[in-house]
């Protein structure tokens, strides 16, 4: 009889089971830890708030952010934009309401917004009277004097049992939804968004004519990493004095230039 040697896999105890990826690990348990490191992400990002006390202008759209507990440590801020997270109770106004400069707010394509506009509108205005500006438009003294009666009043932050019943609410209405989300609606920044950032970094704000979405060839993954650090970077830049944006202007500098002699490079 011939002698059978042991397969490797026998040897390492592991089955090359059809639809594993290398080391043993399904598509299934790849989308997991992928979600898991996102959601780290997420919370990372926004944690950098309970860090900067003094930032004026906060841009976190499309990030998919829940809490707005790290915001509340932003005393100085003025301008918030949250639009198109995962913030699924009104009851999050809480962490807001001690923010006596906070001018803008947008808050629109959040579960909490809910079925009823009228009602969010009137709800957050009754806990944040001194907005001038809410998802983009102007806010009036008849919709404050009538957000004391149709609003409701939030005196504490979300509880669990506000967070399931707003997560079961935005479950049914999800279901009726489409999935599939347009190439426009895989924009992280809109026009004004946009132009926020680029007036930080002291750049010329895009022409309406000019704006378009991010290039095709970057993966949705991808783009909102890139967001994210972007974002983190433009927070911290906040904090820095003359001497330490003459540094970052001068690093930025050096390596916008080893990129672009790279890219000639290649071409």
């Amino acid at each position: 009889m011939v002698p059978v040697s042991p397969r490797k896999d026998e040897l390492e105890g592991k089955s090359e089971e059809p639809g594993l990826a290398p080391g043993g690990i399904s598509p299934m348990q790849q989308l997991e830890r992928r979600e898991r490191e996102a959601e780290e992400e997420r919370r990372w990002l926004i944690s950098i708030c309970r860090e900067l006390p003094n930032i004026e202008v906060i841009t976190f759209s499309v990030n998919g952010i829940s809490s707005l507990e790290p915001v509340s440590h932003c005393h100085n801020l003025s301008e918030l934009y949250l639009r198109k997270n995962r913030i699924l109770s009104l009851n999050e106004l809480f962490h807001l309401k001690h923010l006596p400069r906070l001018r803008v707010l947008w808050l629109s394509e959040n579960p909490c917004c809910g079925p009823d506009p009228h009602r969010y509108r009137m709800t957050v205005l009754r806990n944040l009277p001194n907005l001038q500006k809410l998802d983009n438009q102007a806010v009036t003294e008849e919709e404050l004097s009538q957000a004391l009666v149709d609003g409701e009043e939030i005196t504490a932050p979300p509880t669990k049992q506000n967070l399931e019943n707003s997560c079961l609410k935005s479950s049914d209405s999800n279901t009726t939804e489409s999935t599939t989300e347009t190439e426009s609606e895989h924009l992280t920044f809109t026009l004004e968004e946009t132009n926020k950032i680029r007036e930080q970094l002291g750049m010329k704000p895009v022409p309406r004519d000019k704006f378009s979405s991010f290039s095709p060839r970057e993966t949705d993954g991808s783009r909102k990493k890139r967001n994210n650090i972007l974002n983190a970077v433009l927070l911290l830049m906040n904090e820095l004095d003359t001497e330490g944006l003459e540094i970052i202007h001068q690093t930025v500098g050096k390596r916008l230039q080893a990129l672009q002699k790279k890219e000639l490079q290649e071409v």
